[in-house]
């Protein structure tokens, strides 16, 4: 991975623990998650409308990824109901780098480094003991399967969208169109299971939401162009580090403690980042 494509990584990581900070600072979960997933149709829409049409073959990875931002989104906002910021996340996004770099070896067609294993590793100890707190201090273990479930989807759609962009050969139009079919999957889902009290009454969540949107398309667009100029696993692994910016949102804006475990894990986290530039 290069020094330019690292960078460009580490923006999108931290876009996406900003528009994830600005889901959890509604007050409800689902509404600015329903909002959010609105935004993205019509974003993707206006980017798609500037590309060339896919080819037939990638619009199955469309479906496929939409399917699975849509458990994503799920599960998260469930977490986030009973969570902090800084435990729900690291738990939801903690375990998706080492399924993808295991599952990538027997699914995908990249090839890693021994070193490049050790730093995925490393980063997701790392993320883990982020978020032990769970346990150590007694707080909601109900969180716990939708956080699972949540990093389990990641780690699908981190493979179908990788892969996906290069079967296009065009990522930002492969992303414009995955956000309006996972825009169109959640919302729809979500009316059809909560009916339109789910939509909020005022304007500030539309705002929010509507942020959180360009926010989230800039951090996965960004993401899916690195996964076709260097490997998924790897990319995937650097892009965790969006759990320093949640954790430093979650102490800045939501006064969530700092302790010295997350301090530790912080550490931790950049060793492994380290390890996959070696």
């Amino acid at each position: 991975m290069s020094f330019a494509i690292l960078l460009a990584v580490l923006g999108s990581a931290f876009l996406h623990a900003l528009w994830n900070a600005l889901i959890k600072s509604g007050a409800s979960r689902l509404s600015a998650m329903v909002v959010l997933s609105i935004g993205e149709v019509p974003i993707g829409l206006a980017v798609a409308a500037l590309r060339p049409l896919p080819a037939p073959e990638v619009w199955k990875w469309v479906l496929m990824a939409g399917c699975a931002h849509f458990f994503y989104k799920f599960f998260l906002t469930y977490a986030y109901e009973r969570g902090d910021l800084s435990r729900v996340y690291p738990i939801a996004r903690g375990t998706a780098p080492l399924v993808v770099g295991l599952a990538g070896t027997f699914l995908l067609n990249d090839r890693l480094t021994l070193h490049e294993y050790a730093g995925i590793t490393v980063l997701g100890i790392g993320i883990l003991l982020m978020a032990q707190g769970i346990f150590a201090n007694g707080e909601n273990r109900k969180l716990l399967p939708f956080a699972l479930g949540s990093a389990c989807a990641t780690a699908t759609y981190t493979m179908l969208d990788g892969t996906g962009a290069r079967v296009a050969g065009d990522a930002i139009a492969y992303v414009a169109w995955v956000f309006v079919a996972d825009g169109t999957f959640f919302t729809t889902g979500m009316l059809l299971y909560k009916g339109l009290g789910v939509l909020p009454r005022t304007a500030k969540p539309w705002v929010t939401g509507m942020i959180a949107a360009a926010a989230s398309y800039g951090a996965y667009g960004v993401s899916v162009w690195a996964m076709t100029r260097a490997p998924i696993a790897v990319v995937a692994a650097v892009r965790e580090t969006s759990i320093l910016f949640a954790v430093l949102i979650g102490w800045i804006v939501f006064g969530e403690a700092m302790t010295r475990g997350k301090a530790f894990a912080a550490c931790i986290i950049v060793a492994g980042v380290i390890l996959t530039r070696l």
